[in-house]
């Protein structure tokens, strides 16, 4: 078991500031990458818009989850009530919309429906988030090596901002030690990497991202997902973790409507790349009068 630290990084981070009337975006981050990864997303929006992340890594019982085997003391619901307290604190007024990445997008969700109805957002956008359904809560033996190990080298292509790009091939089949040298000689050849990289540093950031996974898998396999009462916009990466699936899931979640849109890029850089960050700003930017209610516990 690795040692917890001593503090993790806060919940709310003001990307840009909202100009008068002009609103706000308020997503949902579950870390893995930093909350400044959005700034490509605030500098895409329309001038005066404004971006405020709020980074679920900021509470302690999730983010030391994923630095002690990926066993979270909370729930989906909890983190929800938690980021409506930070919206609730937050609230100017004005235009807004509400968004989440990844697992940011199943709390966003749970929180939109904890809300009283008449304060709620008119829309929820999902970035390349996977639904809490049945059909795809999957045990944690469902998440195998070449799975994670793909996964893995998204991940740290995107943290290094250099491609790592390993032929599945070479992980079908394989543990984890032989995919990690694949993955290693892939971000090397990338410049992601020095070349002499220790194989064991390579090891332990891989545990840590792996832990952070299963913290999300564990969290979302007992929670029950109400339908939404708002409509969906779902914007699915290129290169997503389900490739070839086109709504993830959130169908059954979606009885006022299910927007799916396509964005360059893979599951982490469809946050920095400029390309995608056009796509995206489209579909977040707030377009009415709308105020957050703080998440009221049921």
């Amino acid at each position: 078991m690795r040692p917890r630290r001593d503090a993790g990084p806060a919940v709310v981070h003001r990307l840009a500031e909202a100009g008068d009337g002009l609103g706000t975006v308020f997503l949902v981050h579950p870390g893995a990458l930093a909350a400044g990864v959005h700034r490509t997303l605030a500098e895409a929006l329309p001038p005066g818009t404004g971006l405020t992340v709020l980074d679920l890594s900021g509470h302690p019982a999730y983010w030391e989850a994923a630095l002690t085997g990926g066993r979270a003391d909370t729930t989906v619901e909890e983190l929800a009530d938690r980021i409506g307290d930070e919206l609730d604190a937050l609230d100017g007024g004005g235009p807004r919309t509400l968004a989440g990445w990844s697992f940011g997008g199943v709390v966003a969700q749970a929180l939109v429906e904890r809300m009283p109805a008449g304060r709620r957002p008119d829309r929820l956008v999902l970035l390349d988030s996977i639904a809490p359904t049945p059909e795809y809560q999957q045990p944690d033996d469902a998440l195998e090596p070449p799975l994670l190990l793909g996964w893995f080298a998204m991940y740290l292509g995107a943290k290094r901002g250099r491609p790592v790009d390993v032929d599945p091939q070479l992980l079908a089949g394989g543990g984890t030690e032989d995919g990690l040298r694949h993955v290693l000689a892939a971000a090397a050849a990338g410049g992601a990497l020095p070349a002499d990289t220790a194989p064991a540093g390579l090891r332990k950031l891989y545990d840590t991202y792996v832990d952070g996974l299963l913290r999300n898998n564990r969290l979302t396999a007992p929670y029950t997902a109400r339908p939404s009462s708002v409509p969906l916009v779902l914007v699915t990466a290129e290169r997503s973790l389900l490739p070839g699936d086109r709504t993830l899931g959130w169908g059954p979640l979606a009885p006022h409507g299910l927007e799916v849109h396509r964005s360059p890029g893979d599951h982490y850089t469809m946050l920095s790349r400029p390309d995608a960050a056009a796509v995206i700003a489209r579909l977040v930017r707030p377009a009415a009068p709308a105020r957050l209610a703080p998440a009221t516990k049921v």
